[in-house]
């Protein structure tokens, strides 16, 4: 893409006020966006490979230990543009965070993600195929999926089933799935009409799409490294420098 193409999403935001609770004792000192794996934040790989995607703004909520936060994102010199979403009075989950955010985000589609979203890229970066997977007139939510079966760091049942044209349902109960939301979507500004205010999650949001039939999936061309806890910090780690010294 070059810089005179306009990018089908151009703004995207990072949810990066949780509390970061599994992480601890880690996170009793130092925000989980600004934890770092192979010397690197992960709130900076979220924000380096949105502008690697070719997304131009970004808006990051901050909340626990939020001028720590703050000061490492005023301090960043490159893309993606910055604006930050103080919700320092009260954590409004993922739902409510974006919410409190719409009037940065515009009316058009953006992009949603977990700080703590990370994976080792395939041969194409994964956000930009999740771009140009996006389809409008199917989709309400695009969300970016990781196998179960082969991430780092995730023993879990799965979270959605996929058809063959990608469209998701969720597991039933008891069952097991094959793939788990890796913490990057699209979605459509329309959807947040009639939310709760305050807090919520963005569930509320998949299950709207999934009653319209329009939530989609797209499987993550790489391997998700779930970063939960400081045990899983430390197999990332290692991942990451083992896919360093590979030919």
């Amino acid at each position: 893409m070059t810089d005179s193409q306009q990018p089908a999403v151009t703004r995207a935001f990072v949810l990066a006020a949780g509390l970061g609770k599994r992480m601890r004792p880690i996170t009793a000192t130092t925000p989980k966006p600004l934890v770092e794996v192979a010397g690197k934040s992960l709130v900076d790989y979220a924000l380096d490979r949105i502008a690697e995607a070719g997304i131009p703004e970004a808006v990051v909520n901050v909340h626990y230990l939020a001028d720590l936060m703050e000061a490492h994102l005023v301090r960043r010199r490159s893309r993606p543009l910055i604006t930050i979403s103080d919700e320092r009075d009260k954590l409004l989950e993922t739902g409510g965070g974006v919410k409190k955010a719409l009037r940065h985000l515009g009316p058009a589609p953006f992009m949603v993600l977990n700080s703590d979203s990370f994976w080792l890229e395939g041969p194409q970066p994964n956000l930009r195929r999740l771009v140009a997977a996006w389809d409008p007139e199917r989709m309400d939510m695009l969300l970016l999926l990781a196998s179960a079966a082969t991430s780092l760091g995730y023993d879990g049942p799965g979270d959605f089933q996929m058809d063959k044209e990608g469209r998701l349902a969720r597991r039933a109960e008891r069952e097991v799935a094959p793939f788990v939301y890796a913490g990057v979507a699209i979605v459509k500004p329309e959807l947040f009409a009639d939310t709760p205010d305050g807090s919520f999650s963005l569930n509320l949001l998949f299950d709207r799409a999934i009653a319209a039939e329009r939530l989609f999936g797209l499987r993550l061309d790489g391997q998700w490294l779930h970063v939960g806890t400081p045990e899983a910090l430390r197999e990332a780690e290692e991942r990451v420098k083992a896919s360093a010294t590979q030919p």
